[in-house]
């Protein structure tokens, strides 16, 4: 609780007067100064108790007027005149009162037998007690942080201990920006329950973007937002405080962030096994032979309900020198952010499978940055291995272009097509299936080659967009590769094959 005027006139032994402006004792005051120039303003910096004998003061209107306009512009809380009878002043002259009230600067009198430095002791005296209380305050709501992080009770308890003590409201997000746990926020038109709002969301991306090396503040609307990282070495999540924040909850705020940060460690290490099942689970999905039935399983089980997924491959930064640790942290961190958390590591590459509706480049921004990556193009989920052979098939792609290379977009084929020669580019698509074109002009072994390919090996995915029946597709890929010479398990010669059907389709006919 602040020191006001009203306070310091409270009290009897100083036995002050007010003889202007008598409605303004809610005024907090920070400090006592003593001034008799004519001019304090400048060295005033607001909430004073600025005490004076008037000695140099002119007791004229014109005088008074700007000298307490001018302490009242600085940020003064009240002055005093002491008066004495050997001093300049036995009562409160009626220029200094009327200037006073006129700009709405209490002033007090402070008879002769109570010396200024009294009342500076009272000021001084009275903030000591207030920082002590504020001091007491803090340490009690500290250990009723700590009490509720030691609880069991997980982020909520936390939460709900810390509005308790300071009445503002918090959020614990993820790294992406939703909501962990939250309290004090339901009754807030622009908090629902769903999400944060966008102003705050962006606020939050920000701060997540430096790591643990800062924070940031803001106003969504008439309320004040604070973001802090969590987390020990690395960003774990993300704290949002919605509310005013007063200077005694800075200290818990550092408590808070403290414990939540632990907490967050303590999940990290908890989920360990968490995802080691999500890792096998993965490798059932991505198993050779994986019936479509028994791949929707696998995603149903991992809470994913999706007609199509998307694969990607990510190499840390750093390639074969990269530490174990730090691949394995990069997969912990992807599994958290991605919905399913289906991740796992395998040949020095963190691989994923997700629903094709996740913004995998805004993840790979924030998870991996600087690091080279492939993005598998949208599949089934049984044909998801067809999809990962492409995703780690693009990493040497994104390492040379640096950034992430999506199948989708056929980057490296689009680079080709816009900067390569198109004789050449030509060429090297009709020597490859030109084979096919002699046995059959009408093109449904290329198409069907380009289709099957594009849709990362799935058979039924190809029958389904070309309308006919699965064992015809198959047929139909066989015999290409009889034609061609080549092996659709090799990695090469898929690649080839994939490019030289993309080369068909981006470029016009040879007579063109």
């Amino acid at each position: 609780m602040s020191l006001h005027l009203a306070d310091l006139v409270a009290l009897p032994e100083l036995r002050l007067s007010v003889v202007a402006a008598p409605d303004r004792l809610d005024r907090p005051v920070e400090a006592a100064h003593v001034s008799e120039l004519l001019r304090p303003g400048q060295w005033l910096q607001g909430g004073e108790l600025l005490m004076t004998i008037g000695l140099l003061l002119p007791m004229t209107t014109q005088d008074c007027r700007a000298y307490v306009l001018d302490c009242a512009a600085a940020g003064a809380s009240a002055l005093v005149l002491g008066l004495g009878h050997d001093l300049p002043h036995q009562q409160a002259p009626a220029p200094l009162i009327a200037a006073a009230a006129e700009a709405g600067l209490p002033l007090l009198t402070v008879p002769d037998e109570v010396p200024f430095i009294a009342v500076t002791k009272a000021v001084f005296a009275a903030k000591a007690a207030e920082q002590h209380r504020a001091l007491e305050r803090a340490f009690d709501a500290q250990r009723r942080l700590t009490a509720a992080a030691a609880s069991g009770r997980g982020l909520t308890a936390t939460l709900e201990a810390w509005v308790d003590a300071t009445g503002v409201g918090a959020a614990v997000t993820d790294l992406l920006g939703r909501p962990i746990a939250s309290v004090g926020l339901e009754s807030l038109d622009q908090f629902g329950p769903h999400g944060l709002p966008p102003r705050v969301t962006e606020l939050v991306h920000k701060v997540a973007a430096r790591g643990l090396r800062g924070s940031a503040s803001s106003t969504a609307g008439s309320l004040g937002v604070e973001v802090q990282p969590l987390g020990a070495n690395r960003l774990r999540g993300l704290l949002v405080l919605v509310g005013a924040l007063a200077p005694d909850d800075r200290m818990p705020a550092s408590g808070l962030v403290s414990l939540l940060s632990l907490e967050l460690e303590r999940r990290h290490l908890a989920d360990e096994p968490e995802r080691r099942r999500r890792s096998a689970l993965l490798g059932r999905l991505l198993a050779e032979d994986v019936s479509a039935e028994h791949a929707r399983d696998a995603l149903a089980v991992a809470g994913l309900a999706s007609d199509t997924v998307r694969t990607v491959a990510v190499e840390p930064v750093g390639g074969a020198a990269t530490s174990t640790d730090v691949v394995a942290e990069m997969a912990a961190d992807l599994a958290l952010a991605v919905p399913g958390g289906l991740v796992r590591v395998r040949d020095g590459l963190v691989e994923a499978v997700v629903g094709e509706d996740l913004g995998l480049l805004d993840v790979l921004t924030r998870f991996a940055p600087g690091s080279p990556a492939g993005i598998g193009p949208a599949v089934p989920p049984e044909a998801a291995t067809g999809s990962l052979r492409q995703a780690r098939a693009l990493v040497g792609v994104s390492r040379a272009l640096g950034s992430p290379a999506e199948a989708r977009e056929a980057r490296s084929a689009r680079l080709l097509l816009e900067f390569g020669d198109r004789r050449a580019l030509r060429g090297y698509a009709d020597a490859l299936l030109g084979p096919l074109d002699s046995a059959d002009p009408a093109g449904d072994l290329v198409r069907t080659l380009a289709t099957w390919l594009d849709t990362g090996g799935s058979w039924d995915e190809t029958s389904r967009r070309l309308a006919v029946h699965r064992h015809t597709a198959r047929n139909r890929v066989d015999k290409a590769m009889r034609l061609t010479g080549r092996n659709l398990d090799d990695g090469d010669d898929r690649f080839d094959l994939w490019l030289a059907t993309r080369i068909r389709q981006g470029l016009p006919a040879s007579g063109a």
